[in-house]
C-alpha cells in the first residue's frame, strides 16, 4: 500500500476528545512521530466496539487524498436511443437507471405505487385504521420496501468500490454525510424520501422517464426475445432492453414471468416473527455501565444459533430505536416489518427473529415447485391476520411465556401501532406445517446469555416475518445476466433472488445496467 493511501486504526474512550487533530496525535503516539510529520488526517470509518466489558469508539484514519474524485463519482448525462423499461422504482431499479444514464442510454422506470409523498397517506390507512392498498403500501411505491421501512445501508458484500459508489450517490442527494463513515449506516426512513425524489428529479432532468401507478402485468416476447411490457390498462411499451426489479413482494410478476418463458427456480428463505424489547434493556445487555453515555446511540444486536443439524435461528433486519410496521401487501395477510428513523429515538428495540427454510422443506409441504414458498408464507400470513382478528392488529407472545410453551394473557407496550393481541404465537407458526416455533424456542434462551434479559417478559414476539427475500430466483446467465431462455430479459435485485438489502439491490441494478450498455445500440 502506497504512503499515501495508509490507514491507520485508533481505539479512543467515550469521554475521550475525536476531533480530528486529537485523532491525528493518537495516531503519531502510536507511530513514535511528531503529529506535524504526518499528512493532513480523515475519519474513514467509525465503529463502536462493545467487547470484553468495555465500550469504545474504533475509528480507521487515512490521509486526505489529493485530487480525489468528486462525491458520486460520474454524473448522469443526457439520454437517447431506444429505451430500457425497468419494472420496479426501488434501489435496484433506481440505480439502474442511474447508471444507465451514466452511459447516455434512456430508461423508462415503471413503479405500481405511487410516489413518495403520495404513498404517505396509504400508509397511514395501514397504520391507524387496518386498510390495505395492495398497490401502495410499504413494499410499493417510489424507492421500494426500504423507503420506509428504515434505510439500512450495511451490507455483506465485499465489492468496496461498488458499495461506497451507492453510499456517495446517497449521500450526493441528501443523505447524512455521516454514512460516509459509519460502520453501520443508516439513513432513516423520514429521510430517505427525499434522498429518494432527488435522485428522481436529477434523472429525469437527463430525460429518463419515471410513470407511477403503471403496473406491468404482461410481457412482450417475440422468438425467446424480450420486446417491451403489457401495463394494466392495456397498454404497451417496446423497448431495447426490460429489467425485472419489481422487489420480494411482487408476487404477481413471478406468475407474468413464468409465462412469458422465463425459468423460476425455488430458493431458500427464512420466516419467523419480530422480537420487540424495551430499548434500555438493550442498551444495558450491550453497553453495561456506559448505557445512556451521550455519545452512544441507541444499541444494536446481531445473534445466531447454529445447533449441531445446521437448522437455528438468526436475527435479521435490527432496527434499534424503531418501530414494527404493518408490511401486509395482500388484503388476507398480515405481515409485520421493522423501521426506525435517523434518530433512533424510539423506546423501543426491535429484530427479526427468524428460521432459515430450505428448498427441500418445500418439497416436504408438497407445494411444488418453483412457487411452493410462496404458499408457505402466505399460510402464516393468513394465520397471522386471522389470529390477530381483525383490522391489522397483531398476533403477539411475551417471549417469556412463548419459551415455556404457552400463550400470553396480555402483552406489553409496543410501537406497533395497530395493536397486539394477546395469543400463543406458536400456532401462527406451526400453520407453515415446518417447526419455526420449536427452533426459535431453542435459539432465545441461547441468545439470553449472549444477551442477557432477551428471554423476558417485557420482551414480545409479533407475527409474522414472512417477507426476509424472495423464495424463488428468476434464472439469470452468470456473465450476460439476461435470462438464458428469454433474451433481453434482465432479472435483477432482491425480488429476483440476487439481493439481500438496499445496497445489494442497488449494486446488481448498477451491474446489470454495466451489462446492458455492451449490447449494440439497435
Amino acid at each position: 500500500m502506497a504512503a499515501e493511501d495508509q490507514e491507520y486504526s485508533v481505539d479512543i474512550g467515550l469521554d475521550e476528545a475525536d476531533d480530528i487533530a486529537a485523532l491525528t496525535a493518537r495516531v503519531a503516539q502510536q507511530l513514535g512521530r511528531d503529529p506535524a510529520s504526518l499528512p493532513a488526517m480523515t475519519v474513514r470509518k467509525r465503529a463502536v466496539d462493545a467487547r470484553h466489558g468495555k465500550v469504545r469508539f474504533h475509528i480507521t484514519l487515512g490521509p486526505v487524498e489529493r485530487d480525489a474524485p468528486p462525491l458520486g463519482g460520474a454524473l448522469p448525462r443526457e439520454v437517447s436511443g431506444a429505451p430500457v423499461i425497468i419494472i420496479g422504482g426501488g434501489p435496484a431499479g433506481l440505480f439502474c437507471a442511474y447508471q444507465l444514464a451514466r452511459e447516455g442510454i434512456a430508461s423508462i422506470v415503471l413503479e405500481r405505487g405511487k410516489k413518495v409523498q403520495a404513498r404517505r397517506h396509504d400508509l397511514k390507512g395501514l397504520t391507524r385504521h387496518g386498510v390495505v392498498n395492495p398497490e401502495s403500501n410499504y413494499c410499493f411505491g417510489e424507492g421500494g420496501a426500504g423507503t420506509y421501512s428504515d434505510g439500512k445501508l450495511y451490507t455483506r458484500s465485499h465489492k468496496r468500490g461498488d458499495v461506497r459508489d451507492v453510499i456517495e450517490l446517497l449521500a450526493l442527494h441528501g443523505a447524512p454525510p455521516v454514512i460516509l463513515e459509519d460502520a453501520r449506516p443508516h439513513i432513516g426512513s423520514n429521510k430517505l424520501p427525499k434522498v429518494i425524489t432527488a435522485l428522481r428529479e436529477r434523472l429525469e432532468n437527463c430525460g429518463v422517464l419515471f410513470r407511477f401507478e403503471a403496473k406491468v402485468t404482461g410481457f412482450i416476447v417475440e422468438k425467446q426475445v424480450a420486446r417491451g411490457v403489457v401495463l394494466a390498462n392495456g397498454e404497451t411499451l417496446a423497448g431495447r432492453a426490460v429489467v425485472v426489479a419489481a422487489g420480494h413482494s411482487a408476487r404477481d410478476m413471478l406468475d407474468a414471468l413464468a409465462a412469458s418463458g422465463a425459468t423460476l427456480e425455488a430458493k431458500a428463505f427464512a420466516m419467523g416473527v419480530r422480537i420487540e424489547h424495551p430499548q434500555a434493556l438493550i442498551d444495558k445487555a450491550q453497553y453495561g455501565k456506559f448505557a445512556g453515555h451521550p455519545k452512544l446511540r441507541a444499541a444494536p444486536y446481531r445473534l445466531a444459533y447454529t445447533p449441531a443439524d445446521g437448522r437455528g435461528a438468526f436475527s435479521f433486519c435490527m432496527c434499534p430505536g424503531g418501530w414494527i410496521v404493518p408490511a401486509a401487501t395482500e388484503v388476507d395477510g398480515l405481515v409485520v416489518n421493522g423501521m426506525s428513523l435517523s434518530r433512533r429515538d424510539s423506546p423501543f428495540a426491535n429484530s427479526g427473529l427468524v428460521v432459515g427454510v430450505e428448498v427441500a422443506d418445500v418439497d416436504r409441504q408438497k407445494l411444488g415447485q418453483p412457487l411452493g414458498g410462496l404458499e408457505l408464507q402466505r399460510r402464516i400470513e393468513r394465520a397471522a391476520m386471522i389470529a390477530g382478528g381483525g383490522m391489522l392488529r397483531a398476533p403477539a407472545t411475551r417471549v417469556s411465556d412463548f419459551v415455556a410453551g404457552r400463550a400470553s394473557s396480555t402483552v406489553p407496550g409496543t410501537s406497533y401501532e395497530p395493536g397486539l393481541t394477546a395469543c400463543n404465537i406458536a400456532e401462527v407458526l406451526d400453520a407453515s406445517g415446518l417447526p419455526l416455533a420449536q427452533r426459535l424456542r431453542e435459539a432465545i434462551p441461547v441468545f439470553d446469555r449472549q444477551l442477557r434479559g432477551y428471554n423476558s417478559s417485557e420482551a414480545v414476539l409479533v407475527g409474522v416475518e414472512s417477507r426476509t427475500s424472495s423464495p424463488v430466483r428468476v434464472v439469470r446467465d452468470p456473465d450476460s445476466l439476461q435470462s438464458p431462455t428469454v433474451a433481453n430479459l434482465y432479472p435483477c435485485g432482491e425480488g429476483a433472488g440476487y439481493a439481500g438489502g438496499i445496497v445489494s439491490a442497488a449494486m446488481d441494478g448498477m451491474r446489470v445496467a454495466r451489462a446492458i450498455a455492451l449490447l449494440p445500440a439497435g
